[in-house]
C-alpha cells in the first residue's frame, strides 16, 4: 500500500497507539506531522521511528485549544501546501462513577476527546474541500457504542465523536472528503498494563477472541482508512475489538 506524497497529522502521536499510527503511516509512504502535548515525548519520537528525517514533522499541541489547533494546520498547509489526512487520536480518561464525577473531570475529557477532534476536523475541512481529497479518522471506543461503568464522560466523548464523524461524512462527501472512526476495545497499553489482574480477566471474558488487542491492530484500521484502500468508505465506525461488540 503505497501513499507516496500524502500528508498526515496525527495528534496523541507521542505514544502507545498514536506512535503506532505515526509508524504505520510512515511506512505506507506518508509525510507525518506527529503532534502531541508533551515536548519531551516528541523529541524521543524520531529516534523511536528509525529516524525517518523529514519526513517525521514533530509538533507541540493542546488539541483542546481552538485558535492553537486552527494555526497548526494553517502553518502546514503552508508548508506542504495540501493535507491529505487527519487522525484525531489524542485522547484522556478521568475514570470515576456518574454521581462522584468532578465538573472537572468531565469538561477536561469531553474538550480534549471531542472539542479537540472537531477542532481539527473543522481546519482541516477548508483544505480538504479545497483539494476535493482527504480523508479524517477518529478514534471512538468500544465505550462510545457500549458505554461503560465509570466512563460517563469518556463514554460521552467518544459517542459524540462517532456522531460527528457521521455528520463530517454527510457534509464533505460531494467534495471526495470521507471521514471515518476505529473503535478500540481492549488493547494492550501501559494503562491496561497496570490494572489490577482481576480487571483484566474480567475484561478478557467479554472479548469472543479472548486476547487484547495491539496497538498494531489499530493501527492497521486506521491506515486502512487513511489510505486510497478505502475511497469507496465513509461515514462508517469501524470495531477493532475482538468481537464484544457485533
Amino acid at each position: 500500500m503505497a501513499e507516496n506524497g500524502k500528508i498526515a497529522i496525527v495528534t496523541g502521536a507521542g505514544r502507545g497507539i498514536g506512535l503506532v499510527i505515526t509508524r504505520q503511516l510512515l511506512e505506507a509512504g506518508m509525510t507525518v506531522v506527529a503532534v502531541d502535548l508533551k515536548e519531551d515525548l516528541l523529541s524521543e519520537l524520531p529516534g523511536k521511528l528509525g529516524d525517518p528525517g523529514e519526513k517525521l514533522d514533530c509538533r507541540v499541541l493542546d488539541v483542546s485549544e481552538s485558535e492553537g489547533f486552527t494555526k497548526l494546520v494553517d502553518d502546514v498547509a503552508e508548508k506542504y501546501e495540501r493535507i491529505d489526512v487527519l487522525v484525531n487520536n489524542a485522547g484522556i480518561t478521568r475514570d470515576g462513577l456518574l454521581m462522584r464525577m468532578a465538573d472537572a473531570d468531565w469538561e477536561l475529557v469531553l474538550k480534549i476527546n471531542l472539542f479537540g477532534a472537531f477542532y481539527g476536523t473543522r481546519a482541516v475541512a477548508k483544505y480538504m474541500v479545497r483539494q476535493r481529497g482527504g480523508s479524517i479518522v477518529n478514534m471512538a471506543s468500544y465505550s462510545g457504542l457500549e458505554g461503560n461503568r465509570g466512563q460517563a464522560n469518556y463514554s460521552a466523548s467518544k459517542a459524540g465523536l462517532i456522531g460527528l464523524t457521521k455528520t463530517t461524512a454527510k457534509e464533505l462527501a460531494s467534495k471526495n472528503v470521507r471521514c471515518n472512526a476505529v473503535a478500540p476495545g481492549f488493547i494492550q497499553t501501559e494503562m491496561t498494563d497496570n490494572m489490577p489482574q482481576q480487571a483484566k480477566d474480567i475484561a478478557l471474558s467479554l472479548i469472543p477472541l479472548k486476547r487484547m488487542g495491539q496497538p498494531e491492530d489499530i493501527a492497521r484500521a486506521v491506515v486502512f482508512l487513511a489510505s486510497d484502500a478505502s475511497s469507496y468508505v465513509t461515514g462508517q465506525v469501524l470495531s477493532v475489538d475482538g468481537g464484544m461488540h457485533t
